[in-house]
């Protein structure tokens, strides 16, 4: 038995429902689909056509509220003990998907992840930092994730039991960008082991350069934010850790120092045709070191 829940915001997310449809009828199992659109204005039309589906349902909110929070939302109105987490922008590579995950379910499986890919064809220079980001740093085998597996929780392809998500997800309404680490903080802290497959889906709907670097920013605050005092918080977060050393060292007004000279030459760096993503994570780091 299978909640799938699918966050969504001005994207049409009928190609995928009927993909996961397709697969749950053929696995043969009790299954559900919810879309929980939060307060759209484009794709309401395309998404309704989801409801004439058996075991698929499609509803909107009228306040826009954040995906953590509607992650958190899907999660309570979910009838089923696991919950397969989605985010709108995906589709999966295989067509064992569904199976691939089912198969996976063990009693000391908690926290299952499948893993993100990238296609070759589907970049160019507008979402080139997005893509080349996602390349490197995301894609992943199983094996590679399964070295440092809190480092690698991306919520966007997850199945986790729901009591779990519910003890450990950030559940307050917010518009918070980047809190896949606080997740993984959380299920680290309580002891909840991660378990990462090979099972990827494509992440289609790539942000631009400027809009990615916009949000990689509020993600950098929100770590600031909401982690920075965390115990053993080094131990998933590299760029917590680099700080952390900088201060030990006494090294954080030069850094800021640094940083405040050299921002404008990492920025053209990185929103070009060709980003280099050693300069992102310096001004990473040097943002980080600013904030209060």
């Amino acid at each position: 038995m299978l909640s799938i829940l699918i966050p969504t915001y001005n994207y049409n997310v009928v190609p995928l429902v009927l993909e996961l449809r397709k697969q749950c009828l053929e696995c043969e199992i009790e299954f559900e689909i919810l879309v929980l659109d939060d307060a759209s204005t484009d794709c309401l039309k395309e998404n309704q056509i989801i409801n004439n589906w058996e075991n698929c349902h499609f509803n909107t909110e009228s306040k826009n509220s954040g995906r953590t929070y509607t992650r958190n939302k899907l999660a309570h109105q979910a009838r089923f003990e696991w919950l397969l987490f989605l985010d709108a922008d995906v589709i999966p590579v295989n067509s064992s998907f569904i199976l691939s995950y089912l198969e996976s379910i063990k009693p000391e499986n908690q926290v299952i992840l499948g893993g993100y890919c990238y296609e070759n064809s589907k970049h160019n220079s507008p979402n080139i930092l997005r893509y080349k980001y996602g390349k490197e740093r995301e894609e992943k085998t199983a094996s590679e994730r399964n070295q440092n597996p809190y480092q690698y929780v991306f919520s966007g392809n997850i199945l986790i039991q729901k009591k779990t998500f519910l003890t450990t997800n950030y559940a307050n309404e917010n518009s918070f960008y980047g809190m896949d680490i606080f997740f993984a903080y959380q299920l680290f802290t309580h002891k909840i082991d991660v378990f990462h497959i090979e099972n990827p889906i494509y992440h289609l709907g790539l942000d631009t350069n400027e809009i990615f670097f916009a949000k990689s920013l509020k993600a950098v605050e929100s770590r600031k934010y909401f982690l920075i005092e965390g115990e053993k918080i080094e131990l998933i977060s590299p760029l917590i850790k680099q700080y952390k050393t900088l201060k030990k060292y006494g090294l954080l007004s030069l850094t800021k120092h640094i940083f405040s000279i050299s921002e404008p030459i990492l920025k053209k760096l990185i929103l070009n045709k060709n980003p280099n993503l050693i300069c992102f994570d310096l001004y990473r780091l040097g943002y980080f070191c600013t904030l209060k």
